[in-house]
């Protein structure tokens, strides 16, 4: 029996940013409306906090698939050259149990991630908000810029990151690519001064944004904080927000940015005002006001990287892409 292997760059000629944004309204869909489930990641730490494996399994009932994303989160490949997640996700079938395929998880991170914020910003952002604040300067600022391009007119972009030197790089590689002006700032604070929407995509393990930094009307994608004693916003920035997050047992279970607040008695559970998916479904009430303050905690969800892989399958069998190699899975009567 044969597997189909997706690699990187297959990925990114599969499946483009608009494609993906619209994948990951029908996953966060068919999750808020029982069609697909997932248990909480299990996360294996190394010593000395070099990095973690993480293992996310999912099932999508609309699809008749299951899968796993098994993925390195190593933040100093920053300055290695590789990249800092790296893995892969893994396609069953749920009739048989039998393997379909297995896509590249680093390029499908970076796409879904940054899709799934614009889902949220289209949902929760101002209608005329385009003055763009990026926090970060790694893979995820350019896939977030490319994505934030397709749901809002941005007629200004700013970029924060450390050390400054990457910051101007970015700034100068993405106006090229983008036509846009892309502006680096040396503090954070002045990076987000006038900016109607920020996204922080930091591996910072303390608070980079602070709510005194935040100006009236913003939205905010906290996205890179992924554990549970990391968090990339202080307390007062999420205390004077309107939360809502992707999934909720796994912000309150995982997520530093919730969770810290929590513990210092600031918020509790009820301070998450609803899921992306249940904004898809109308179930709850977005933005209301233009003054307001909105903020999306992502964690990242297994049922997302397997909508991706799923869709990504299929372009490739489509298409004739990717490599079939013999796995087994067929009974051997005679072993």
């Amino acid at each position: 029996m044969d597997i189909l292997v997706v690699d990187h760059a297959q990925v990114r000629k599969l499946m483009t940013m608009e494609e993906c944004i619209d994948v990951m309204k029908n996953a966060l869909k068919s999750l808020t409306v029982g069609k697909a489930g997932m248990p909480l990641r299990s996360v294996m730490p190394l010593s000395g906090n070099t990095g973690f494996l993480g293992m996310m399994p999912a099932y999508m009932e609309d699809l008749n698939i299951m899968g796993l994303k098994v993925i390195s989160v190593f933040p100093a490949n920053h300055e290695s050259g590789y990249d800092s997640h790296q893995g892969a996700v893994m396609i069953f079938e749920t009739v048989h149990g039998k393997p379909l395929a297995m896509v590249d998880a680093g390029s499908i991170t970076a796409i879904r991630t940054a899709a799934v914020s614009a889902v949220a910003t289209d949902l929760l952002a101002r209608e005329d908000a385009g003055d763009l604040a990026i926090l970060g300067s790694g893979t995820q600022a350019v896939s977030h810029l490319e994505a934030l391009l397709v749901v809002r007119k941005i007629r200004q972009v700013r970029v924060w990151s450390l050390p400054m030197d990457h910051a101007r790089q970015f700034a100068r590689t993405q106006s090229k690519r983008k036509g846009i002006n892309i502006e680096p700032f040396e503090t954070v604070h002045e990076a987000v001064q006038g900016a109607d929407i920020i996204c922080t995509l930091t591996p910072s393990p303390e608070p980079i944004l602070l709510g005194s930094s935040i100006m009236s009307g913003a939205h905010i994608n906290a996205i890179g904080a992924c554990t549970s004693v990391a968090r990339e916003l202080d307390t007062d920035a999420v205390v004077k927000s309107r939360l809502f997050v992707d999934r909720r047992e796994s912000t309150i279970s995982e997520a530093g940015d919730f969770m810290i607040p929590k513990k210092e008695g600031a918020i509790d559970d009820a301070h998450i005002l609803g899921e992306i998916g249940e904004l898809l479904t109308g179930r709850v009430e977005g933005r209301k006001t233009e003054h307001e303050i909105t903020l999306f905690k992502s964690l990242g969800l297994a049922v997302e990287d397997l909508a991706a892989a799923y869709y990504i399958f299929q372009k490739a069998k489509e298409k004739k892409a990717g490599m079939l190699t013999p796995l087994g899975g067929m009974r051997d009567d005679n072993a």
